[in-house]
Parts: C-alpha cells; structure tokens; sequence
C-alpha cells in the first residue's frame, strides 16, 4: 500500500468538514525517539540563547552605570528591565493570537527575527530611552516565543515524558546563563575591550549567535494536532508517520493495539468569544491558578534576577566586572532543579511537586531574606542561598508554564500560555525590578529585606493553591485533560 493510499485508510472525513483520527494517540504512545531527541535539542538552544542574552543584561548592569554614554543610575537599571517585560506581556499577546490562528511553526522563525534584531540593535544604544525601547522589542519576541516553544513541547511529545521534558526545556535557559556569566567576566575586564565596548560586544555576540537557530529550527514539524483541527488532515498524518519511523511504541502498548479515535469538526480559527468563555466560564477555576502561579513566579524571579548584580555590587562591594562568577553557582542551581526533579512531576504527579517546590523557595527567601537584613552573610554565603533557593524555584517557574499550557484545549492553548504570562509577568513581574531596583538604591537592608518577604508571601500562597485546585495531568493525553472545542460526538 502506498503512502497516499495508508493515510487515505486512516482517515474518515465527512462532507461537514468532520474527521476521525486517532494522531493524539499514536503520539503518546511512542518511547522517547530520534525525534524528540532533536525538538528538545532545537528547543532548548533557543532557550540557552535566551539565558545567554537575559544574563548578560543582569551582568551588564554594573557596567552601564559605569558607562561614560549611558551612565545609567540603579533605577534606570530596573526601569530597563522593566521595559523588557513590558515587551514581553504584550509580545506573548499578539503572537499567542498568531499561534493559534497561523500555526506553531510560522511563529517560530517571526518571533526569533524579532528577537535577534533588537539585540543587535541594543548594542547601539545611545541613551536610556532607546536602550529600554531596544529591550522592549526584544522582550516581545521572547514573549512570543515563549507561546509557540511551549505549546509545541505539549503537543508533540509523549504524555509520560510531558512534564520532564517541558520543565527542561525551559530550565535549559540556565545553561545560557552560565555562558553569559562567563562572557560578561571577559567582555567586561578593561584589559580586554573599553568600558563602553564590552557591553555592547557582548549583545552583538548574543545576536549572531542566534543566527544557529534558524537552521535548527527546520528540525521541528508543525504541531500535527494544530493541523488535524485547522483542515490539514493528510499534512498532519504524513508527519506522524515520520515520528514512528524514528520511534517504537512503549511497552504498555501492544504491536497490534488498536487506537482509540476522535472525532473532529475543522476550522479556520476560533473566535475570541469563544476562547473568552472557555478560559473565564467553562475553565474558571483552571485560569484562576494558573494566573497565581504565573503572577507569583514572576515577582519572585524577575525581582530577584534582575536585580541580582545590584545586590552583589551595592551590598557586598563586588565589582561588576566579577558579577559573572557569582551567577554561575545560581545558574547552577537554577538548571540542577529541572532537571533532577523534574521526573517526579510525572511520577508523584503535578499538585504534589508545584505545591512542594512554591512552598520551600518561598520558605527558603524569607529564611535567607533575613539573614541578609541581619548582614550575617557574605557574597559567597549568599550566593548559596540563592543558588538552593532556585534549585526549587526554577522547577516551580517552569510548573506554571506546564500547567497553563496543559489544562486548556487545543484551541486555546498559546494564547492561554500567552494570556496568563501577560497578566502574571504584567501584575508580578514588570513592578519586580522597578520597585527592587528602588528598595537597593535606599541603601537598607530591611528594605529590601521587606520586598524579598512580599516575594516569599506570593510563593507560598500559590503552593497552597495549587495543592488545593491545581489539576492532576501527569501522564494523561492531553485530549483527556482538555476535551478539544473542535471534538464532536
């Protein structure tokens, strides 16, 4: 039997546009594969490319206060980063529409043309002005990108492997990180380039080496479950095929088992009217958590992140060309966490491990919050406490993004991922390093003492919340932890 003829023998489509298949099954029936291998390979690059950039702006704050151009003060550092968010709240938005609409794929390479040019062009900046606005359009292809990569990690891999995969995918960030610690310890010394030089250097390498991804990113098909609902049944069938090629099925399923079918009626798109009934009626309470977890991480991470350098410079008198060695035992921490306890995400199962990992960071900041009001700590002892305190915080981060890119239908789902980044990064992230960046220019201790509390309060809230509501997806199809809006009786 030839290709054509086998697809034709799978798929059962009526004259109202309906057809029956059984790809979300195939999907999650298979072992981890060659292909899956490279998604993550591809997938994660951009996210090590991410924490390279990301970095290197956190690294480079004390070198553009030292700036003779810039001469930026620590509010116009928070203010910056401020910016960056800001850009990413409203890129998840306009390209969270776009991926549901045009497709994961498309999306891909929009959202990374968006972000390679405006690092580049950050290295060119002249004031604070074009600096923050630089970083603004930088965040909006990070925002969008964040929409496609996880929604494509949710739709392409096997259920069992779902949670490990995407909480390392997104913790690969931390890997980046590391690099851009390394760059900025170089870029920065002045026997290597000139104090204005360096930081601008460092964000031009940042860009090139972004360029890699565009290939890279040729690896990864369109989401075959995007296609079978937006009138592309033959494409999506023909990619899945290519999947098993690459893959065998587990063990739990037999060679000759015979996979359960939905029924599908295709469409060009979904309406807003009804995305906005299913996140806010049919899926109230859904949204509700995913909106605390997303809001909570976001304080607690960016606030901190971002203001990182500020703390080692200001509070401990480490020089900023010495920050990046700092960040390495953090960005350490940050990555060791997914991927050591991200396998229990799929095995204790999600409420457990969200509700442990928001509960012990937040306990852990307000632990070592205090210790630093105190000023019992030194820059190394510090470090460590942060470098554990993320090695809970940074599966907990990820975790939301895993729970709101789950817990809603097919339809909805990146503008869902892209909804709740905005309004959590919007409500806990974009004030995050203004207002962190004031309590470090006050010179107290307790001031910022006070802002780590406040984060250390969120985090503990969320896991109580998701202990209580948040849903149990592990090693489900997604399909039964979200009935499609386009599924039919």
């Amino acid at each position: 039997m030839d290709e054509n003829a086998s697809i034709s023998a799978r798929l059962k489509q009526d004259n109202e546009g309906v057809v029956e298949t059984s790809i979300p099954a195939r999907l999650d029936c298979l072992r981890w594969g060659g292909f899956h291998t490279r998604v993550v390979t591809a997938l994660g690059i951009t996210w090590i490319l991410d924490g390279l950039e990301v970095t290197l702006a956190g690294a480079l704050s004390g070198a553009l206060k030292e700036s003779p151009t810039l001469q930026f003060s620590n509010f116009d550092v928070g203010l910056a980063n401020s910016a960056y968010l800001a850009g990413a709240v409203l890129g998840a938005l306009g390209f969270g529409w776009l991926t549901d609409r045009i497709g994961r794929k498309k999306l891909f390479f929009i959202t990374l043309a968006v972000y390679l040019t405006a690092t580049a062009a950050t290295a060119l900046s002249w004031n604070v002005a074009s600096y923050a606005l630089f970083r603004f359009l930088t965040g909006a292809g990070i925002g969008g990108e964040y929409t496609a990569i996880n929604s494509t990690i949710q739709e392409l891999v096997p259920a069992r492997y779902r949670g490990w995969t995407d909480l390392v995918i997104n913790g690969s960030f931390w890997i980046g990180a590391a690099m851009g610690a390394v760059a900025a310890i170089v870029l920065l010394d002045p026997n290597v380039l000139a104090p204005d030089l360096g930081w601008r250097a460092a964000y031009f390498i940042g860009a090139a080496l972004g360029l890699i991804v565009f290939v890279m990113r040729m690896w990864i098909p369109e989401s075959p479950r995007w296609l079978m609902v937006h009138g592309r049944p033959e494409e999506a069938h023909a990619i899945v095929d290519g999947i098993e090629r690459s893959s065998t099925r587990h063990s739990d399923h037999a060679a000759d088992e015979v996979f359960p079918k939905i029924r599908l009626k295709m469409r060009s798109h979904t309406p807003l009217g009804e995305v906005a009934r299913t996140l806010f009626t049919t899926y109230r309470q859904r949204s509700l958590v995913g909106l605390v977890l997303m809001a909570s991480q976001a304080f607690f991470y960016n606030a901190i992140f971002f203001t990182f350098a500020l703390v080692l410079t200001d509070f401990f008198g480490i020089p900023s060309s010495d920050v990046g060695w700092y960040i390495l035992p953090f960005a350490a921490g940050n990555f060791l966490g997914p991927l050591l306890l991200g396998r229990l995400f799929d095995t204790l199962g999600r409420r457990t491990m969200i509700a442990t990992t928001y509960g012990v960071s937040g306990v852990l900041l307000a632990l070592s919050g205090y210790l630093f009001s105190i000023g019992v700590l030194t820059a190394q002892t510090q470090t460590i406490a942060w470098m554990v305190i993320f090695f809970f915080a940074s599966p907990a981060a990820s975790a939301a993004y895993l729970t709101v890119s789950e817990t809603f239908p097919l339809e909805v789902r990146a503008l869902a991922i892209a909804l709740f980044y905005a309004i959590g990064t919007g409500i806990g992230g974009v004030a995050g390093p203004a207002l962190f960046g004031a309590l470090v220019d006050t010179g107290s201790r307790n001031s910022v003492f006070a802002g780590y509390l406040f984060g250390s309060a969120l985090m503990i809230v969320a896991a109580a919340v998701a202990w209580r509501y948040a849903v149990a997806a592990e090693r489900k199809s997604l399909e039964s932890v979200a009935r499609p809006l386009a599924c039919v009786e």
